[in-house]
């Protein structure tokens, strides 16, 4: 069997739907027979240190366009005259595309669809962004043989925003990496602590700091938490890091409230272990795998109502309305550490997140590609 994947996220994009792609592509490459080939088809080389993320092995092979202009048509169209050239059987658009036309090739094709937050809330969008996008999400459930959602929450919001089948839909949950498990070691934790100087006690969000996240949520049930917790918050700055940071100046919660841009991968593990608890605030998510790292680093968490972050944290994390002060500040006092019943917590969440790690999920998209392959 020949697959093919759209490898231009796995090249370029740091997180997200870049983690996504490396993470599902290695996986099936170990579990793949001695038969199958992986080709990885990319607009460019990318980013080095992305790219060589993808592990070494003679089954996987990159593949890019023949001409250097017009690259974003060579990804909706011209890959086609490649995928036959390749014998490619089954193709899967990893980041919610398929090239046009591809159903009248006789490549099969599966799509993932990672969300539709741009037509549950197009108010954090452009106006063009969400028209484009839009066509961009019928076009692609027309064309695909399968789909992939990577949540029921994204399932149903397929269904009901695209009129799509619920037979053709298969929930896969997103591929997650499972090196928060691992515990730094005490040099390297000082060492990170003393590069950001961390505070002695937090709570840690990691993700964009944009306003669908909602970190004003936790920042505002500063108030109504213990003097000495602070908050740690990690992501790439947007205009609306500029609101929260003039509310914590308002309020006067400079000293409880540590921003943190451009941290690299390789910090985060550390970052995640000092803390004593992660808060997830976002109003909506496809997934949110910082809630998966989060309890893979011995965590508990606290994640807002609304879209699938449930389904991420399962039953024994905690979850509060998205403009609920109180109510945020009253889970997060459970889960800091003292709390009752905070370390049979985590325990749980732990076992509980088994279900989204590594082959697993690998054997059930490998099952999808076979079903579709007939």
């Amino acid at each position: 069997m020949r697959i093919g994947f759209d490898a231009k996220r796995i090249v370029r994009n740091g997180a997200g739907l870049g983690n996504y792609g490396r993470t599902l592509v290695n996986s099936l490459s170990d579990i793949a027979d001695g038969d199958t080939q992986l080709y990885l088809y990319a607009p460019d080389q990318g980013r080095e240190e992305l790219r060589t993320q993808v592990r070494h092995s003679s089954r996987l092979h990159f593949v890019y366009p023949r001409h250097a202009l017009l690259k974003s048509l060579w990804r909706s169209h011209g890959i086609l005259t490649d995928l036959k050239r390749d014998h490619i059987d089954i193709y899967h658009g990893l980041s919610g595309e398929l090239p046009w036309g591809i159903s009248k090739t006789g490549v099969k094709s599966v799509v993932t669809i990672h969300d539709l937050i741009f037509m549950r809330h197009p108010e954090y969008y452009h106006w063009l962004d969400t028209k484009i996008y839009t066509a961009k999400f019928h076009k692609t459930v027309q064309e695909a043989d399968r789909i992939i959602a990577i949540s029921e929450r994204t399932r149903q919001d397929i269904v009901q925003l695209g009129g799509v089948d619920p037979d053709r839909i298969d929930v896969v949950y997103q591929s997650c990496s499972t090196a928060y498990y691992h515990q730094a070691c005490e040099e390297v934790r000082q060492e990170v602590n003393a590069r950001y100087l961390l505070p002695a006690r937090y709570i840690v969000s990691v993700g964009t700091i944009e306003e669908r996240k909602n970190i004003l949520l936790p920042v505002k049930a500063l108030h109504l938490l213990p003097e000495d917790i602070s908050l740690v918050v990690v992501g790439r700055s947007t205009p609306y890091t500029d609101v929260v940071k003039q509310y914590v100046k308002e309020n006067r919660l400079g000293h409880r409230v540590l921003f943190l841009h451009h941290v690299p991968n390789a910090d985060l593990p550390a970052i995640y272990q000092m803390a004593e608890a992660c808060v997830y605030p976002s109003r909506y998510e496809g997934f949110g795998i910082p809630v998966i790292e989060a309890i893979q680093a011995g965590l508990p968490v606290v994640a807002c109502t609304g879209s699938c972050l449930e389904e991420a944290g399962g039953p024994d994390s905690l979850y509060v309305q998205p403009d609920d002060v109180e109510g945020m500040a009253a889970c997060l006092r459970q889960v800091v550490k003292g709390a009752a019943g905070r370390e049979e917590r985590v325990a749980r969440s732990q076992r509980y997140i088994k279900r989204f790690e590594g082959k697993d999920v690998a054997s059930q998209v490998m099952d999808i590609y076979l079903r579709t392959l007939g």
